[in-house]
């Protein structure tokens, strides 16, 4: 029986890829994004393992969609084996006084929101399922650890999602439910190119920041999937070489 996946945010970028990783190896994959079309797209792009990829779209920051998404995977399929809690959202660099509350909110309602709907209602999925437990990743960021200038609401999130994922861990313990989270800086995508051209940096410069082929994340990602539930990796960063990270300012 084909092990059953849910990726957020497939219609682009990460998403799409470890979503089309997944379908490459033989996954079943709910591809959830907020553009149908979008999600078709990605489907489309995987060719023979098309049949594998399920479309079903919703935003994660409104709790009765996620609720309806996972009441239909239950339906359909009857168990989740794993969630790759992917789907956010950015701002431009903006100090402090100047984030409005609507910004704030918006970030906090799908970096953070969204991520715990997803998170708590694949964990009860797995928690109910025989046989019992599965895997989630969460999509974290250096940025979970070290911030990027002019990004408060961001990295609160960011952070937030570290904590999610340790308290998720320990309680996943006693029904199999293995919580990881990836941290990813610098990956070549359509959200980070304003990277190769510049962008501020601690001191006060604008400099240009070497970017990771998207490849490499896919097979880290795939690297978590693939470990039996009785193995976990809690944390993992991957990230461009020589980018700023380390040493940030």
């Amino acid at each position: 029986m084909k092990k059953v996946a849910l990726v957020t945010g497939a219609s682009s970028g990460i998403g799409q890829a470890c979503a089309l990783g997944l379908l490459n190896e033989g996954w079943q994959v709910v591809l959830v994004g907020r553009r149908t079309e979008a999600l078709q797209d990605t489907v489309a792009k995987a060719g023979a393992h098309a049949a594998n990829g399920f479309v079903m779209p919703a935003d994660v920051s409104d709790e009765a969609q996620v609720k309806a998404l996972f009441d239909k995977v239950r339906q359909q399929f009857g168990r989740l084996d794993l969630l790759f809690n992917n789907a956010g959202i950015s701002l431009a660099t903006t100090l402090p006084g100047d984030v409005s509350g609507e910004d704030w909110r918006r970030m906090v309602d799908v970096n953070l929101n969204g991520a715990f709907y997803c998170l708590s209602h694949a964990f009860k999925l797995m928690q109910e399922q025989s046989p019992q437990g599965g895997r989630i990743i969460n999509n974290g960021s250096i940025s979970a650890h070290v911030p990027r200038y002019g990004s408060i609401a961001y990295t609160a999130t960011k952070h937030a999602i570290s904590g999610l994922t340790k308290a998720a861990s320990l309680d996943g313990r006693a029904f199999s439910i293995a919580v990881g989270q990836i941290d990813i800086g610098n990956v070549a995508s359509d959200m980070t190119e304003k990277m190769a051209k510049g962008v501020p940096q601690a001191d006060g410069t604008i400099k240009a920041e070497p970017r990771m082929d998207m490849g490499s994340v896919v097979e880290t990602f795939l690297t978590m999937s693939r470990l039996p539930l009785s193995a976990n990796i809690l944390f993992t960063t991957v990230m461009a070489t020589n980018m700023p990270f380390v040493g940030r300012g």
